[in-house]
């Protein structure tokens, strides 16, 4: 079976916050900004002018990548996650490269990132798809590190 990338419709808000739940309360702990994103993502992702994108796998909603708009030509990856019982299906590879062409559809020029240095494989597959590290800021108490990849 291959994976299919298809786009977020509202029936999914369930799977984008259980599989986001699953990483998030694994690693660390929920912010009250998970919360608001994750119970809707419609007014906080999709009305902004953002876009989710999400995994199916044999039938079955995987994995979910989101791109919050932050500013003309600039797109924030985030929410990125893929069911723990499907890791090593390069599942994560996929979302990500697909959410790298839908910014480069969006015209986008930059694409930046919030994450944790603990979360090794993310960062790993970041890097390979030509993110760098760059100075932190950020909404995000977890993050110790902000990536950037520019598009243009």
């Amino acid at each position: 079976m291959t994976v299919k990338i298809i786009d977020y419709e509202p029936s999914h808000q369930v799977h984008f916050e259980r599989l986001n739940r699953q990483w998030i309360e694994k690693y660390f702990w929920m912010e009250a900004v998970d919360i608001a994103v994750l119970q809707k993502p419609q007014d906080h992702i999709l009305a902004p002018g953002g876009r989710i994108l999400m995994a199916e796998y044999e039938g079955h909603i995987v994995g979910t990548v989101a791109l919050k708009w932050v500013e003309p030509g600039i797109y924030e990856f985030t929410k990125m996650a893929v069911d723990e019982s499907h890791h090593g299906l390069s599942i994560g590879k996929q979302l990500a490269v697909a959410a790298i062409e839908q910014c480069r559809q969006l015209q986008a020029q930059t694409i930046i990132l919030y994450s944790n240095t603990k979360l090794v494989p993310a960062i790993t597959l970041y890097r390979k798809l030509g993110f760098f590290e760059v100075p932190l800021d950020g909404p995000y108490k977890r993050s110790d590190i902000k990536m950037q990849l520019d598009l243009s």
